[in-house]
């Protein structure tokens, strides 16, 4: 399994959200750039980014910070917030994105996502983020009547190979993943599960990894010090 450090961007600068709140923002570092180049030196394989801004605004907004990591950093990310045509895909792509994640444009949009998988490939993810079971979309701000379960096998069947699934209500937390909801995700879909949302601690990552996920996306864990990035790497490879 492997572990994905979050960086989420708002306004150029990294921060963590609580339960998905934009109110209850904290900024956790004034450099992006920096905490990526940290999380490199601690082993990272991968570093999983949100433009905040882009999810709200529907549209990219820290896209300069981003090909800047890519570039400097040399770590491949994946990237999810605003992307809503395959104009944006194709130059997140180009800048060298390794994965860009859909959500509300996969939930509204599932001919984009057809046409982003037969172009791209395992390029593309799909970000399922769930409020009491049904997909919230525009930065989590509005809850659809779609099941989280129906739409993750939707996906499976448009060729969609990796699905990141989020709880809402454990996100920025440190009360524990959802480990109900993402071992029923797990027997419904064959497709490579990345976990996401209240991970707190080294314990919650073992549980993690016994379900046999792909990944795992923590952020406040380790910005709070409750997970030694380097120690969670070694211990999930």
């Amino acid at each position: 399994m492997i572990i994905l450090p979050a960086i989420d961007l708002k306004d150029g600068k990294c921060v963590r959200l609580y339960k998905g709140d934009f109110n209850k923002s904290e900024v956790v570092s004034e450099s992006p750039l920096e905490t990526a180049f940290k999380f490199k030196k601690e082993g990272a394989e991968f570093i999983h980014m949100v433009d905040l801004d882009g999810a709200l605004k529907g549209k990219g907004v820290n896209y300069d910070i981003v090909s800047k990591i890519i570039k400097e950093v040399n770590v491949p990310v994946e990237l999810g917030g605003g992307i809503r045509d395959m104009e944006t895909i194709e130059f997140l792509i180009n800048i060298g994105v390794s994965r860009v994640i859909l959500g509300t444009a996969a939930l509204n949009n599932s001919q984009l996502v057809k046409s982003a998988v037969n172009k791209y490939g395992e390029k593309i993810a799909v970000g399922i983020d769930a409020k009491n079971g049904y997909a919230a979309v525009d930065g989590w701000t509005n809850v659809s009547i779609i099941n989280y379960i129906d739409f993750a096998v939707e996906m499976e069947r448009i060729g969609v190979k990796t699905i990141i699934f989020t709880d809402i209500s454990k996100d920025g937390t440190l009360q524990g993943p959802n480990l109900e909801q993402l071992e029923e995700l797990g027997q419904s879909v064959r497709c490579n599960i990345i976990a996401s949302g209240g991970i707190k601690s080294i314990e919650d990552l073992k549980n993690l990894k016994k379900m046999g996920l792909y990944g795992a996306i923590t952020g406040k864990g380790i910005y709070s010090g409750n997970i030694d990035l380097k120690e969670a790497i070694n211990l999930c490879r």
